[in-house]
């Protein structure tokens, strides 16, 4: 008999879709959320609680007492970690370290208390040093995010420390699976796909002379799920597929999209001073701009990966990006993003 798996962030984009492979395997699923977020009002997504789960209220950025962290995992053989915070703007955001520090920290409790036969962490590939097209980074290369300011980056990678930290000195039977830049359907927030609708409303003018890899979500859900019982303790593994430059990227979606590419490179120095006006503006207004010096720094860089190491040993997918924004397109339009 399969174990019950254990994962947080179950109402997320990832973690609507790891709830649905693991079903699909048919693994019995308890879902972690936060209180009061089974499911916005808005939502087009079902809610949890009308799938064949169990779903637990709790916020595991605040402080949780020993004998609750026992009732959440009672009965668990294998926990996902998938909740985070992947806010960038503002660039210092202390709820992004309370959710992501302080949040895998009683996850981290809650497994050895469990004594849980597995922990997949669910990362971020921007903690490993990025590389070329040609030559793009792997799991080896060291950190390199800390130069941006970014808490987000800078959260996960501590968060990262941490759970090695545990195999290593708690022999905690722990995998960590780090995903590039997702796209597929579901995206309910929007969080990755508004990059899409973006596009889709004409409202970037121009493209970073940075890029990115790309992956279908779905590949991704497939790759940790498959950690479960695959990978080894302790290693960390890259889940992602293309690398694109942002002009080879935004090509791509504007084609699916049916609206024309931006045509004009933003040069380093005239995107960074349009970072530094979106900043002086914030502080004027006390409101986060569009966009902040930190992200624009993030975009004039080539964060490009392999995920060879996790096509081998995770089995992860190749799911063509290309298909992923139909997918993330025709689903958006199915539930009026797109008019």
């Amino acid at each position: 008999m399969l174990p019950r798996v254990l994962v947080t962030g179950a109402n997320g984009f990832l973690g609507r879709h790891l709830v649905a492979e693991l079903l699909r395997r048919g693994y019995p699923v308890r879902a972690l959320v936060r209180p009061s977020q089974k499911c916005a009002a808005s939502s087009p997504l079902p809610p949890l609680q009308a799938l064949p789960i169990e779903v637990c209220e709790i916020d595991l950025s605040r402080s949780v007492c020993k004998a609750e962290l026992a009732a959440i995992a009672a009965g668990c053989g294998a926990i996902i970690h998938a909740a985070a915070a992947a806010q960038v703007n503002p660039a210092r955001n202390p709820t992004v370290w309370a959710t992501n520090f302080r949040g895998t920290e009683q996850v981290l409790r809650l497994a050895q208390k469990a004594g849980v036969a597995r922990l997949v962490y669910v990362g971020t590939a921007n903690v490993f040093g990025f590389g070329t097209q040609k030559r793009p980074g792997d799991e080896t290369r060291p950190y390199t995010g800390r130069r941006y300011g970014l808490d987000y980056m800078d959260s996960k990678r501590a968060a990262t420390n941490l759970v090695l930290q545990a195999v290593t000195q708690e022999q905690l039977p722990a995998v960590l699976v780090h995903p590039t830049f997702m796209l597929g359907p579901s995206d309910a927030k929007p969080t990755s796909g508004k990059l899409l609708l973006e596009l889709r409303a004409g409202r970037l003018p121009g493209y970073p002379l940075g890029g990115k890899n790309y992956v279908h979500v779905r590949d991704v859900a497939v790759a940790t799920v498959n950690a479960l019982t695959r990978g080894r303790v302790g290693e960390s593994y890259i889940l992602g597929n293309e690398n694109l430059s942002y002009r080879e990227a935004f090509g791509l979606m504007a084609g699916v999209l049916e609206v024309a590419s931006p045509r004009w490179p933003l040069l380093p120095p005239l995107a960074n001073f349009y970072g530094v006006l979106c900043a002086w503006k914030a502080s004027l207004t006390g409101r986060p701009a569009q966009i902040n010096p930190a992200m624009i720094a993030v975009a004039n860089d080539g964060h490009y990966f392999t995920p060879q190491k996790a096509r081998v040993e995770l089995e992860l997918p190749r799911t063509p990006v290309h298909q992923a924004v139909v997918e993330a397109f025709d689903w958006f339009k199915a539930h009026g993003y797109v008019h």
